[in-house]
């Protein structure tokens, strides 16, 4: 049985998310379906995280086992053929048969892109989320950065999923301004459910001058969700990387 590793991008718009559901389309469900037409037997794929309903994927992982013999190299354009336009497979490559999507990740970084302007951008419906009110973009940044590091992130997630704890390491949080499109870059060891979304709202509290940067440290202590930013909306969401040691690592880099 071979193990194979995918590398995959997706406009999550008209999904529920990556997660199959009983009743909603999902991006896992549409791949499983365009995998096992190719493979000619069922496939279940595991995927490197959750995204929620409306987030997209720049880069994403998924692995799965079959025991059908396509050519590695052939498995891209292959599957694209019975894959809708929003979703597309670029990579692939044959795992260790002790790799796992999710459980062999090391790091995953994502972005959040934040439109602040009054005039909408209807090239970035769907893509970015606009928020029309003044911000101020120093605070924004300092208040970044003061998420970075080993804590406990509490503060910044929403029950849904259990977790056995709720400690990350933040490797880097910082924003970048291009015109009127604001994005934030944040990498952790992990994430807990909305934690970037809700990273990003207390961020653009800060802006808003609701929060101070100085705040932040505090306010993880406290692990109090009221105290910190609303969650922001999924649309302005991207798994944007993932690091993988081996030969799966050298092909999510490419």
């Amino acid at each position: 049985m071979r193990n194979i590793a995918l590398r995959l991008s997706y406009d999550g718009t008209a999904y529920h998310g990556w997660q199959v559901q009983k009743n909603e389309v999902s991006v896992a469900a549409t791949l499983e379906k365009a995998l096992s037409e190719i493979c000619g037997h069922p496939v279940k794929v595991t995927g490197c995280g959750r995204t929620d309903a409306g987030v997209h994927a720049l880069r994403y992982c998924a692995s799965f086992r079959t025991d059908c013999r396509i050519p590695t190299e052939r498995f891209p354009l292959a599957v694209n053929t019975h894959l809708p336009p929003d979703i597309s497979v670029s990579d692939a490559s044959e795992a260790p048969d002790n790799f796992n999507a999710i459980l062999s990740c090391e790091k995953k970084e994502y972005i959040y892109k934040l439109c602040n302007t009054r005039i909408k951008d209807p090239f970035l419906h769907n893509r970015a989320c606009f928020f029309p009110s003044p911000l101020e973009f120093e605070n924004m940044r300092k208040a970044a950065a003061a998420f970075v590091g080993t804590h406990d992130f509490a503060a910044v997630r929403s029950l849904g999923t259990e977790t056995k704890s709720t400690v990350r390491t933040v490797y880097w949080c910082g924003l970048t301004r291009e015109d009127n499109l604001i994005t934030m870059s944040v990498c952790a060891d992990g994430f807990l459910y909305n934690m970037v979304r809700a990273i990003m709202g207390t961020i653009v509290y800060c802006g808003l001058g609701k929060l101070r940067p100085d705040d932040i440290p505090a306010l993880l202590e406290t692990g109090d969700r009221r105290l910190a930013g609303p969650t922001m909306p999924p649309q302005g969401l991207y798994m944007s990387r993932v690091w993988y040691d081996g030969v799966v690592g050298e092909m999510m880099s490419r």
